[in-house]
């Protein structure tokens, strides 16, 4: 790309390219940190002797304006370029206030009520936004208001394994490179988008834009959340990547943490310690029998793994090779299905750990990693559901992921799962947002709204 010149009095050349003319209406200090933030989408800025006056380039505003898809692509660029990694490793976690601060400034541009639910006692904390439009007014009917709802956060990257900078929104080939590109820092451009062709003021019920913290880690913003944020909605759309097809069910996930200790010695005589090491074979063979249990009482269709599944994660222990062996740690997964709830898991883990501490005469403590997430399923003939197979087309499914669709319902939403984007994508470098998916996710959306808001 050339290099952008100083200017020379007020005159600037803006040759069009997807982003179209979106420099027309900014200073040039501007327009360098636009093009500096994002490659391959807004367009060079030059100065030269036949370039048009500022002034004759707004007379022409109506012809330069960025389109929708423009608008949207922009506003991603910034989302993607705001760091907000969300992790257990306090090396890699970081702030969502960038996000949270553009999202402010969109949603406050574009006629909505902002409101922060803070999750910290300083800035530098995490917050959730929750932005309303349309004063609907005290009414004595069911509510009917619809949510918007995604994630601020992204997980952590491998720079190295990018074709480009994650941070810095990269357009080629009909796709849009980012972190959080797909999951899920465009759907808040498109919901954006798709609610700025309605006049507020015709809203018979509210539209809400949620915002959340931390869904990646440990769904702080979700787990905090209260009604009365959304006091008059009726349901809820979560928008992660599901290529524009309604899911209205997923699995639960726990991450659970066993320590077994024994009695470390001297390796030259096994009988002056307990090596717990040797109960490792035990603990494998009954979360083995639990999980092939599972499998034969929990089964669903509709998933593409279609029973509970039980992954064996990682183990550490002892520190010598001529030491016997006195403490190991082990971590697994259970993925449950509707009707398996997580606390019954737990009861019955305990119990058959229980039976391996009497048999290798050690101690067992289980605990949690981090805090379950419920599975979720939402009824299939209702309201939201019905809704969401006719805008789509696709009858509704199932995926294997979790999201925080249950922590949404649990206040009484009807919820579905459905955004533009494939989950294929994400978590992995190179992920995309494919612009074919946009102007259709726009669609979508200002049915929806249209059905719920008027």
């Amino acid at each position: 790309m050339p290099a952008m010149e100083a200017p020379r009095g007020n005159k600037l050349t803006v040759s069009p390219t997807l982003s179209g003319w979106v420099f027309v209406e900014m200073s040039y200090c501007e327009a360098i940190r636009q093009h500096t933030r994002v490659s391959g989408v807004f367009s060079v800025v030059t100065v030269g002797q036949d370039a048009a006056t500022l002034s004759d380039l707004r007379l022409k505003k109506e012809r330069f304006m960025p389109t929708s898809e423009q608008r949207i692509i922009r506003r991603i660029s910034e989302l993607v370029a705001a760091d907000s990694v969300s992790s257990p490793d306090p090396s890699w976690d970081s702030s969502n206030r960038k996000v949270i601060h553009h999202l402010t400034d969109y949603a406050k541009r574009d006629g909505w009520a902002v409101e922060l639910q803070e999750l910290g006692s300083d800035a530098k904390t995490k917050a959730n936004l929750i932005a309303t439009l349309g004063d609907c007014g005290e009414t004595a009917d069911q509510p009917r208001g619809l949510v918007l709802s995604g994630h601020t956060d992204t997980v952590p990257f491998d720079a190295g394994g990018w074709d480009s900078d994650p941070l810095i929104l990269d357009e080629r080939d009909g796709r849009l490179y980012g972190l959080g590109s797909a999951d899920m820092k465009g759907f808040f451009a498109v919901a954006l988008e798709a609610a700025a062709a309605f006049d507020p003021k015709e809203f018979k019920s509210p539209l809400y834009l949620l915002a959340t913290a931390d869904e990646e880690s440990t769904m702080r913003g979700a787990r905090s959340l209260t009604k009365d944020y959304l006091p008059k909605a009726r349901a809820a759309i979560v928008g992660e990547p599901t290529g524009l097809r309604p899911m209205r069910m997923h699995k639960g996930i726990m991450m659970q943490g066993v320590t077994m200790r024994g009695r470390s010695g001297h390796s030259s005589d096994p009988d002056l310690g307990n090596n717990v090491i040797d109960a490792l074979p035990t603990l494998l063979s009954v979360l083995s029998r639990y999980r092939e249990e599972l499998a034969q009482t929990f089964r669903c269709e509709l998933m593409a793994v279609p029973t509970p599944t039980v992954n064996f994660g990682c183990v550490h222990g002892g520190d010598s090779p001529n030491r016997i062996c006195g403490e190991l740690d082990f971590s697994f997964d259970v993925r449950m299905l509707p009707g398996l709830e997580y606390q019954e898991v737990e009861r019955e883990l305990n119990l058959r750990l229980m039976e391996i501490t009497a048999q290798h005469g050690i101690d067992i403590d289980m605990r949690r990693l981090v805090e379950p997430v419920p599975a979720f399923e939402q009824a299939v003939d209702s309201e939201l559901v019905v809704a969401c197979e006719h805008v789509s087309g696709h009858q509704a499914d199932a995926v294997n992921f979790a999201t925080e669709a249950p922590f949404l319902q649990s206040l009484g939403l009807e919820t579905i799962v459905m955004g533009p984007g494939s989950i294929d994508v994400a978590h992995q470098p190179n992920e995309y947002m494919s612009l074919d998916q946009i102007q259709p996710a726009v669609a979508s959306l200002r049915e929806l709204i249209r059905r719920y808001c008027l």
